[in-house]
């Protein structure tokens, strides 16, 4: 932990009695400019000041202990860390007082109100183009301006059900409005997650300070929403709408998903039948009525919108032409973040809402224009020039500041060429606000998201919001994107703080539900994938340990069981026909390097790397103590990696210490997880995979090895220990075919595993609502069957060529059928190839 310099200083000290120096430039949010601490920011700083510098230490230890263990990431692109990148949180918060906060409500508040009627304007009767008040060019010629949603009535008179405002403060302490976020803003989850972090770090400050809660505008949010079903219907269904985990605030949607208790979906879950849109689940098509898109305008739907989106879902614009689903933000709305629309604001204020803008932004000049753009030219190297559209070809803004003379003159010819397409804009000042750092506490530049939800005819602000904040002292770039990190938001409440909570309260009469076929087909087939890569990646691991654990003391010699397993390692993994011809430290090395290999796909790092990116995509679905175990898996991988080539004498340890976490995570699916639908896919993917492994294990080394063989088998199979207490030390073939073959008792059996395959297959939804068994119940029960009536003696038998050929036809058999049963799963309950409603057809339920 860093010197925070602000502990052991009274709160009214100067700010150098903090450790703290003030830039000489811009307004500080927390310090005059003699040095005073603001009154607003005294309380917090009081409370700072009693706490030693152990104490505060351990408790941002533990925050940021609680941030990773969360999964609270913000994906970088291009990040070496990926989508793991944790979400860089400051633990000083910035306050606002409650008076300033009041007269920023009521300009944002403004602002939502205008641009929703402008966007009603631009796509209906278009009064604003036809009375020449706004350029026609900028919305007509315009990517964002969406022809297939022209015209369409939208629920509620509304398109704008969510709304944020990027702000400055200028040095006068004036808030500026950079820029809007309408189509699917982001940011509101991140701003709970901090809120919950910091209220836990600081409790004393957080409740001294009387900071207003955000849980009631996550109520509005949620009613605004409700109300915007179009059908009757007791339980309409709202969706989250996600790009996936690759999405650089997929944490958030999965997040907010699960607190405002919608389903996140992705456009593959959904599917538009008639006009109607629905979501594919296990027990069937189940109608969407509202959907919270968290993906841009065009990506929405391939056919009538961008081609080439794979987001989206084919066919939803005819669905909402069809006033049968609600999308909230609409479609279209991004059309006002356009940085032109800045220049008419206050002239459009006055037509439409006949009110002076209360919020002013930053000063904004269209280069359409030919005074306007005369005098922009004059003034390059004081301006910022962008693009004046968004969407495609929208270039990357440009300080003119920074430019030479001939950069200069280029950038004049381009706006001269095409001058509609161009906006200049006043570079605005950001203010500053004291953040931990590793050097202790210095100023760093900040701006602030707020967030509105609307509220019957007018909108609900967060009395709170997200504060980004550069990533250095010289940085004026404060989006994350570029490293920026953030800070909570207390907005301190004129008298007590509403304490009201999302969360039922006491006494209230909840009503019973248990979950059932409603559950996504995405979701199960990750959970199922989930299953099938981590017994995977546990079936190699336990043979790679018998492996090393079997290899001879002298490095010439070869114990025969050791060859024997080398290729059923082979099989598995496709290693190289030379490591049959290896010393025995040559093998330990070769086992070091495919422990850590993500090639082939079938090692253990390429299996729990898979199943950690399944588990990242349903983390609104898993347990937390289910998370935790998948990436403390992969952190073994990754950090055993960053280690470098593992030691002889670490590999051994590396493994055990996977096969603990394999174990943790096999109970915890059994014991942590409610055993519905979502259950019996990550049960019956483990099932298929441990299946497989045996089978290819007793193909590899029983049906044509002898005996010597037999005790490296019973320990991969972890079933030696259960063996020797039946029989002592007698090693035959026969009993160990009993106990990994027809045992019903034991859980690693082959028939085990069809066993408990059986029970799942006949328990999914729909298993009964056909009179005949369904194909992946044919699957299960034929070998079920044939391993049940085998004869051990004959499979024991071997032929005149040495071979155990009913043995090895009984497996090829169980080796062909396993495909299969996964291959019928899937088109019966996660392709959707065919129409399966859960209540009657699209006629029915539209």
């Amino acid at each position: 932990m860093p010197p925070t310099n602000l502990a052991g200083s009274g709160a009214s000290s100067a700010a150098a009695g903090f450790g703290y120096v003030p830039a000489p430039v811009g307004f500080d949010e927390a310090f005059t400019p003699d040095g005073a601490v603001r009154p607003h920011f005294s309380e917090l700083f009081e409370v700072i000041r009693h706490l030693s510098r152990d104490e505060l230490g351990r408790r941002w230890t533990q925050a940021q202990r609680a941030i990773r263990e969360n999964g609270v990431t913000y994906n970088v692109y291009g990040d070496p860390q990926g989508t793991d990148r944790p979400w860089q949180l400051d633990p000083l918060p910035l306050v606002l007082s409650a008076s300033e906060w009041a007269s920023l409500e009521g300009g944002l508040t403004q602002l939502a109100r205008l641009l929703d009627a402008i966007l009603a304007d631009f796509y209906g009767e278009q009064r604003l183009l036809r009375e020449g008040l706004f350029p026609a060019e900028l919305v007509l010629g315009n990517p964002g301006f969406l022809r297939p949603v022209f015209g369409v009535r939208v629920a509620d008179g509304a398109r704008l059900h969510l709304y944020s405002a990027d702000l400055s403060r200028g040095a006068d302490g004036r808030f500026w409005v950079l820029g809007d976020r309408t189509q699917a803003p982001s940011g509101a989850g991140y701003a709970l997650e901090n809120r919950i972090v910091i209220s836990r770090l600081l409790p004393v400050a957080f409740r001294n300070c009387r900071v207003e809660r955000v849980a009631s505008f996550f109520r509005t949010q949620r009613e605004g929403l409700q109300r915007l079903v179009r059908r009757r219907t007791d339980n309409p269904r709202i969706v989250l709408l996600t790009p996936g985990p690759y999405n650089e605030t997929y944490f958030e949607h999965a997040y907010l998903a699960r607190y405002l208790g919608y389903t996140l979906v992705e456009g593959g879950d959904l599917t538009v039948r008639d006009r109607v849109l629905y979501l594919k689940t296990l027990g069937g098509l189940e109608r969407v009525d509202v959907v919270v898109r968290r993906l841009d305008d065009s990506f929405a739907d391939p056919l009538s919108l961008r081609p080439d989106s794979s987001l989206g879902v084919a066919g939803l614009v005819h669905a909402v032409r069809a006033g049968n689903v609600t999308i909230a933000n609409a479609l279209g709305s991004g059309l006002v973040e356009m940085p032109a629309l800045l220049a008419f604001l206050p002239a459009l204020a006055q037509a439409l809402l006949g009110e002076e803008l209360l919020l002013p932004n930053a000063p904004t000049f269209w280069c359409g224009d030919e005074r306007v753009r005369a005098c922009v030219l004059d003034h390059l190297p004081e301006l910022v020039i962008k693009s004046a559209l968004l969407g495609p070809g929208a270039s990357e803004p440009v300080f003119g500041g920074n430019l030479s003379a001939s950069e200069l003159f280029e950038l004049k010819q381009r706006i001269l060429a095409r001058p509609f397409a161009y906006v200049g804009q006043e570079r605005l000042p950001l203010s500053l606000a004291p953040a931990l750092t590793e050097a202790g506490v210095q100023s760093r530049h900040v701006s602030l998201r707020t967030f509105l939800a609307r509220r019957d005819d007018s909108y609900q602000v967060m009395p709170g919001g997200l504060c980004r904040v550069a990533s250095s002292r010289d940085s004026r770039v404060v989006t994350m994107q570029r490293g920026g990190g953030s800070k909570d938001v207390w907005v301190l409440a004129r008298g007590e703080p509403s304490n009201f909570t999302l969360l039922p309260p006491p006494g209230l009469p909840v009503p019973v539900a248990r979950s059932g076929g409603d559950l996504p087909s995405r979701v199960a087939d990750n959970l199922f994938w989930i299953g099938r890569y981590i017994e995977r990646a546990e079936g190699i691991t336990r043979l790679m340990r018998s492996l090393i654990t079997r290899r001879p003391d002298d490095s010439a010699g070869r114990a025969p069981e050791v060859a024997s397993l080398l290729a059923a390692l082979e099989d598995d993994v496709e290693l190289i026909r030379g490591a049959l011809g290896h010393a025995a430290p040559g093998i330990e090395a070769e086992i070091a390097r495919l422990l850590l290999s993500a090639e082939p796909s079938r090692t253990p790092a390429a299996g729990i790397a898979a199943g950690y990116r399944a588990g990242r995509v349903v983390r609104d679905r898993i347990s937390m103590d289910t998370w935790r175990v998948l990436s403390q898996l992969y952190a073994t991988i990754e950090n055993a990696r960053a280690r470098g080539e593992v030691e002889s004498t670490d590999v051994l340890e590396t493994i055990n210490s996977l096969l603990l976490g394999f174990s943790a995570f096999a109970g915890l699916v059994m014991e942590n997880m409610t055993h519905g639908p979502g259950w019996r896919f990550a049960d019956i993917g483990r099932r298929i995979e441990r299946g497989a492994f045996m089978v290819r294990l007793l193909r590899t080394l029983v049906t044509v090895d002898d005996t010597t063989v037999l005790d490296a088998v019973l320990e991969v199979a972890d079933s030696a220990m259960t063996y020797r207490s039946r029989y002592l030390g007698t090693m035959a073939l026969e009993p160990v075919l009993d106990l990994l073959l027809t045992d019903e008792t034991n859980p690693r059996s082959l028939v085990y595993q069809f066993a408990v395959l059986e029970e799942h297959v006949t328990r999914l939804p729909r298993a009964f609502e056909r009179p005949l068994l369904a194909p992946e119940a044919k699957c299960v029960l034929r070998a079920l069957s044939a391993v049940r009536v085998a004869d051990i003696d004959q499979l024991a038998h071997r032929d005149a060529s040495g071979r155990r050929c009913a043995l090895d036809e009984l497996l090829a058999e169980l080796e062909r059928g396993l495909p299969r049963l996964a291959e019928q799963l899937t088109l019966s309950y996660l392709a959707h190839a065919q129409a399966s409603f859960s209540l009657g057809g699209p006629a029915e339920r539209a």
